[in-house]
């Protein structure tokens, strides 16, 4: 019990004394009657019907002293009034109260290092806000949790002051005046004890540092009792899975200076012997299934204690009793220890409980998401059998949606009923939709202007709304777009587009020709399995070649114009396929991702076939490291003895293929005097990627570093795939999640190159990926 508890106390003591005491004085004995009348005085703001609500007392009850008592203590459990009196005029019952004052308006002076709004619902928390009824004692207590929200940002030396100003219709103004201060530095992190490994590697499992040039961002030499105990759990982890079983933190000192500037930080440990597993046993009821679940072991023999493999095994087991609809199945993991030869032997004891099947799914959080959204994702059913693999894919499948910042499942068991079980699933909603209006700059669009509204959760349903605007030196789109996720109730998807393009060659002159493709499409995706989509779907085209200003048209073009004039018409039918194993969409570190797109189109003044081919693949090496790797190639061919048409081409070159490559500018081109990069109907991209977390960015995977490699090129019809024309790149790169999109910096040096290339070794642009 703290000061503030001691006081509040001692004061609510002193009340129900003193009401004790007036209640049983002579001067107070007054003759019981029946009340006739009960009037209230004294209220300025609360209405007189929570008064009357609250009051053990009506019209036409016999009136005591007792009563009496018990109606002015029930006024004060309110917590609306500062005093409250009861008379008698007759038969009459007069109640007087005095109301405490209420919170008019609160504001910070000299706020900095918080928003306004987190104080404010930090006030909330602990009842103080506006509108609510204000004492002394509550602002102490505000003053308190101000002081406690500065701690956790190791502002230990900020100071807080309550100010209560009294307004009309007796109300106060609350203000805070706030001397924030300087942080609290860390500049020591001394660990004892340890013998097996280096003071510097044990240090190295910290995100708690003692500062460094990247400080400014991750705020890591500033120091949090929960940091560090996540920092004492991954000193702990890196122990326990190099087989020292009986490792052991004893204590942990912290220290600060006198001025609350500086703190010193030491741990002590026992690290105690290595062991090595010698065997693993199975115990207890396995449904029959040994084999199966022996399958399931992680647990490496005749290799070093590794906490995570049991920890894997454990919760594989269970995993594996929840498919069978065993939802409350318990595997217990046994060390049988032998400390003369520093060996274990685990035995797994399993109990399967009862078998349960879920009776209700509770959806909560969603205030905008409609509930049916959520429910059409579950792949675990009410009144179905328990089955955890079913409630994994549906949590996952939620999660998906990318409606959320958090998807929870909690297994609630029913009383009274050990066969059944309620699944809660509760969300957290994020911003779904946004306007964007503003400018951008990357070293291949140059200044690019951008207009855009979209909706990816609109109006509650799960569908997507948008319309983008971009305009810039080289590319200038409009496009409407809208998807609907269930078209049809078994999920098959409807997407709907009419979009606008204008392109200008990469490196040629501004006022050189434009190609303006215009037209809509309509896609249907449709769910094969969990992972895998089908899309069909058919686009109508309209392609027009427009010359530039006084720029001729470079000669390709100009053949293709004469042949089948400046302005095509197609009809593609367009057959996708999609399959995304990956763990993250912005961020992966392991999984696979591939996709196949094919056009085909036999009318309209165009005839052609193209294909393009995706794979990519994330290797996690360790929870810091992950190698990456991609493959692109696309192929098209003219159908019915017509030519490829020139507007079909792929492109290669830049961020997003071979990057140290000016964009687009690697294979055939036109031999006009000022030469135009063509493209072509085929190309191979290659792509390897090892990725780190940022130097000093601890455990932060949306501030990355990579080595990469780039091989690729485009090709023409009549060109043979060559390996003697794939141009080859290498580099670093920086990639950042930032609040405007996935942000990519390069740098790249060729190292397979021909003589006219076009190189750009520094290269940034965002929203681009491989």
């Amino acid at each position: 019990m703290n000061f503030f508890d001691i006081r509040s106390h001692l004061q609510t003591s002193a009340l129900s004394m003193a009401i004790s005491l007036m209640a049983c004085m002579p001067a107070w004995a007054v003759d019981p009657f029946t009340v006739r009348d009960i009037r209230v005085e004294g209220l300025q703001r609360i209405e007189a019907g929570t008064v009357f609500a609250s009051m053990p007392l009506r019209v036409g009850d016999q009136y005591s002293d007792e009563k009496g008592a018990a109606v002015i203590r029930a006024l004060f459990a309110l917590g609306l009034f500062k005093d409250v009196r009861v008379e008698t005029q007759g038969d009459v019952l007069v109640v007087v109260v005095e109301e405490r004052p209420s919170v008019a308006m609160v504001e910070f002076i000299g706020l900095k290092e918080f928003d306004k709004d987190v104080l404010l619902k930090a006030l909330k928390e602990v009842g103080l806000a506006e509108g609510r009824p204000y004492d002394k004692a509550l602002s102490d207590k505000a003053e308190q949790e101000l002081k406690r929200q500065y701690i956790s940002r190791s502002l230990y030396a900020a100071e807080v002051v309550s100010t209560a100003t009294p307004v009309d219709r007796n109300r106060v103004n609350l203000s805070f005046t706030i001397t924030e201060g300087g942080p609290a530095k860390i500049k020591q992190i001394q660990i004892v004890g340890n013998k097996a490994f280096s003071e510097a590697d044990l240090r190295d499992q910290f995100n708690l540092d003692t500062g460094g040039w990247m400080s400014w961002y991750t705020k890591s030499d500033r120091y949090a009792r929960t940091k560090l105990n996540a920092d004492l759990e991954a000193l702990r982890s890196y122990y326990l899975s190099r087989g020292f079983l009986e490792f052991r933190i004893d204590s942990t000192q912290v220290a600060m200076s006198p001025d609350k500037q500086e703190m010193a930080i030491t741990i002590n440990v026992t690290e105690g012997e290595r062991f090595v597993v010698s065997g693993v046993k199975l115990e207890g009821n396995y449904l029959d299934k040994d084999n199966e679940f022996k399958a399931l072991v992680k647990i490496g023999v005749g290799k070093p204690y590794n906490a995570e493999t049991v920890a894997e095994t454990t919760k594989a087991f269970t995993d594996y009793f929840g498919k069978f609809g065993f939802a409350f199945a318990k595997v217990e993991v046994k060390p049988e220890i032998d400390r003369q030869n520093n060996r274990v032997q685990f035995v797994l004891q399993a109990e399967p409980s009862r078998r349960a099947y879920v009776r209700r799914i509770l959806v909560a959080g969603n205030n905008r998401t409609r509930d049916e959204v959520i429910r059409r994702e579950f792949r675990q059913f009410e009144a179905a059998w328990y089955d955890g693999d079913k409630i994994r894919l549906s949590r996952d499948r939620v999660d998906r949606l990318g409606f959320f910042t958090d998807v929870n499942v909690e297994t609630i068991e029913i009383p009274g009923t050990p066969d059944q079980v309620d699944l809660m699933f509760t969300v957290a909603e994020k911003p779904t939709g946004s306007i964007s209006l503003g400018a951008g700059f990357s070293s291949a669009e140059k200044v690019t202007l951008s207009f855009g509204i979209r909706q990816e959760n609109a109006f509650g349903s799960g569908n997507y709304l948008a319309v983008e605007v971009n305009t810039s030196k080289f590319n200038r789109n409009l496009v409407l777009s809208t998807t609907d996720p269930y078209f049809t109730q078994n999920g098959i998807s409807r997407t709907l587009d009419v979009f606008q393009r204008t392109t200008r060659p990469y490196l040629g002159d501004i006022n050189s020709y434009s190609l303006v493709n215009s037209g809509l499409g309509i896609r249907f995706g449709v769910p094969v399995t969990e992972t895998d989509t089908v899309f069909v779907g058919v686009n109508a085209e309209q392609t027009q070649i427009k010359e530039g200003t006084g720029v001729p048209l470079p000669t390709p073009w100009k053949n293709y114009a004469e042949k089948f004039g400046s302005t095509s018409t197609a009809l593609p039918l367009t057959l996708g396929w999609a399959r995304d194993g990956r763990d993250s969409a912005l961020v992966p570190s392991k999984g696979t991702y591939q996709r196949l797109n094919a056009d085909l189109s036999l009318a309209g003044d165009v005839r052609y076939f193209r294909s393009n081919y995706q794979y990519q693949q994330y290797f996690p090496l360790s929870k810091k490291y992950t190698l990456a790797v991609n493959a692109d190639v696309g192929w098209g061919q003219g159908l019915n003895g017509q030519e490829y048409p020139l507007f079909k081409n792929f492109y290669v070159g830049g961020l997003g293929s071979v990057r140290g490559f000016e964009q687009s500018t690697l294979g055939p081109k036109s031999t006009d005097t000022t030469p135009i990069y063509l493209g072509g109907p085929k190309k191979v991209v290659l792509n390897a990627e090892f990725m780190m977390p940022f130097p000093g960015a601890g455990n932060d995977k949306t501030l990355r570093l990579y080595g990469f490699t780039d091989v690729g090129s485009a090709f023409a019809e009549e060109q043979k795939l060559s390996f003697a024309e794939l141009r080859a790149s290498a580099g670093i790169g920086l990639s950042w999640i930032s609040p405007m999109g996935p942000l990519r910096f390069s740098y790249a040096m060729p190292i397979r190159k021909q003589t006219n290339d076009k190189i750009q070794r520094l290269q940034f642009q965002i929203g681009t990926s491989f």
